[in-house]
């Protein structure tokens, strides 16, 4: 189990912080593009990645409302260290500004939140110099509008590759069942196909994310890949290193990935 301290440092985790690298996910234009804006409705839509047309906004509509002040309060979720890639996940973002928002929002909501999980998955990548980052970035959307039409996909985030080409995509859903679905589409299986040849290498975790009453407090807690229709079965979480295959296209946007495409390691 790995917890959140939570206090209220004056300038917490150091946000805005000019010697900080800033990953693709933390420049996000909030902005609606025009067309997109005159059909959405802006008390009921909201952004929740880097993509900001209409078909990738979250409907906060088909959501509870603990889980759509979790969804607006992870709008501030940014990293917090240059090398996210390979850092332990917990300490590679600004979570205390996350629960620190989710506690304003509870205030003025005066909703009474009670302890209950969500769903994240991480996705880390090793990215050689021949991959088209074009040709990656068009499957990404594509794989994102189909999660978001799925549902239940709160927040999706994804960094810059470093100097060695490494990255990290997280996802963090409403629940498993959420994600189940998602991963067996059309825009998933095609991202799979055509990123074989795009990584060196790539690896899958999944956590659990758990606020505390009052979010009070916030834990993460590794789910292993043999668990993973459990989801009240914690153990240590599993790596899956393949190389040569996979992508964040897709996968990072998806819990479950098939044993004949991850095997899980020994």
């Amino acid at each position: 189990m790995l917890q959140v301290a939570l206090h209220s440092p004056s300038e917490p985790w150091a946000i805005g912080n000019d010697s900080l690298p800033r990953a693709h996910s933390d420049r996000q234009d909030p902005a609606l593009p025009t067309d997109d804006r005159q059909q959405a409705d802006l008390g009921s839509h909201l952004v929740v990645s880097p993509y900001t047309t209409l078909q990738h906004l979250l409907d906060l509509r088909t959501l509870e409302e603990s889980q759509r002040l979790l969804a607006r309060a992870l709008t501030v979720l940014q990293s917090v260290r240059g090398d996210y890639a390979t850092a332990p996940y917990h300490q590679s973002f600004n979570w205390e500004a996350v629960i620190d928002r989710l506690k304003s929002l509870l205030e003025l909501s005066q909703y009474q939140w009670k302890r209950q999980h969500f769903y994240i998955v991480v996705f880390r990548s090793q990215v050689p110099p021949t991959t088209d980052r074009t040709h990656l970035g068009a499957l990404d959307q594509k794989s994102h509008m189909e999660a978001t039409k799925s549902g239940g996909l709160l927040k999706y985030w994804f960094g810059l590759p470093d100097e060695n080409g490494r990255n990290l995509a997280t996802c963090i859903w409403r629940n498993f069942a959420d994600a189940r679905p998602a991963s067996v589409g059309p825009g998933h299986k095609e991202a799979m196909r055509a990123t074989v040849n795009m990584y060196t290498e790539w690896k899958l975790e999944r956590l659990r994310f758990e606020v505390g009453d009052g979010a009070g407090r916030a834990n993460f807690l590794s789910i292993d890949a043999n668990d993973i229709d459990e989801m009240d079965v914690i153990s240590g979480v599993k790596h899956a290193t393949i190389p040569g295959t996979g992508g964040y296209a897709g996968i990072a946007h998806f819990a479950k990935i098939t044993s004949e495409a991850v095997p899980p390691t020994k």
